[in-house]
């Protein structure tokens, strides 16, 4: 949410969970004022989506300086902390002004790829995030090295799943640079929202079953089926009685 998309208002009443744009890859203090107004207007859980700083790219290319995109736009590993911090801390004081309390952080884009598979970026941002508040949660991708970070961080881990995007053999999402990385189809992806959550397992490419946990349905809200997708999601859980709530430190600690 908070990314400039003219349908965040719409998908609010489907979700139990904002992943709110902190300035990084887009937002600033008026869009996360207002999302921050939506999340409670709806009784949807708040939480920060720090990214690279890199607006250009919406923040899905990987611009640290020990893989690629050195030039202008690079950015040193040194620097990622207190980048990231910034950005909490910017969505933490408009939350205070609001009267409520930040529930958890959910890394963006590029960024989050990279924590999946790389140990010194997944505890940089787990030390940041415990920094700022240790009992905020921490969104990962399901099956990734996160959840070994955030337990050495003493932090809660929340197994997120992704209702429109595909999946690789080794539980890695598909590259958005790759045919097929994306879902548009809508029974292709309430079969694959359901298949996570009630057999615990997604059919990656090339028809191999991928073991994963399913806390919490990723859907994004710049995808252009986001409202159509989000609306079938929550409709297909409540008929099936699978109750869809925020998730708590305690229940998955």
């Amino acid at each position: 949410m908070g990314e400039g998309m003219a349908t965040d208002e719409a998908i609010f009443p489907f979700i139990s969970s904002a992943n709110i744009a902190c300035g990084g890859h887009a937002g600033d203090t008026d869009t996360m004022r207002r999302s921050i107004g939506l999340a409670l207007q709806y009784g949807a859980a708040i939480g920060a989506h720090p990214s690279y700083p890199d607006r250009a790219g919406f923040g899905r290319t990987d611009i640290l300086e020990t893989i690629a995109g050195r030039g202008d736009r690079a950015l040193h590993l040194s620097d990622l902390a207190q980048i990231l911090a910034d950005q909490l801390g910017q969505l933490q004081a408009i939350c205070r002004e609001a009267g409520v309390r930040l529930h958890h952080v959910k890394p963006h884009g590029a960024l989050y790829n990279r924590a999946a598979k790389d140990e010194a970026v997944s505890a940089i941002i787990c030390r940041v995030v415990a920094e700022a508040d240790p009992f905020l949660l921490l969104y990962g991708l399901s099956g990734s090295g996160m959840r070994l970070q955030a337990a050495a961080a003493g932090l809660g881990f929340v197994s997120e799943v992704f209702a429109d995007r595909t999946y690789r053999a080794d539980g890695s999402l598909t590259p958005r640079t790759e045919p097929g990385a994306l879902i548009h189809d809508p029974e292709t992806m309430i079969g694959q929202v359901l298949l996570m959550i009630r057999e615990g397992k997604v059919i990656a490419r090339g028809g191999v079953d991928v073991p994963i946990a399913a806390d919490t349905i990723c859907l994004h809200g710049d995808g252009g089926h986001a409202v159509e997708f989000a609306a079938k999601i929550r409709g297909e859980l409540d008929r099936l009685g699978i109750a869809v709530t925020s998730p708590w430190r305690q229940a998955i600690k």
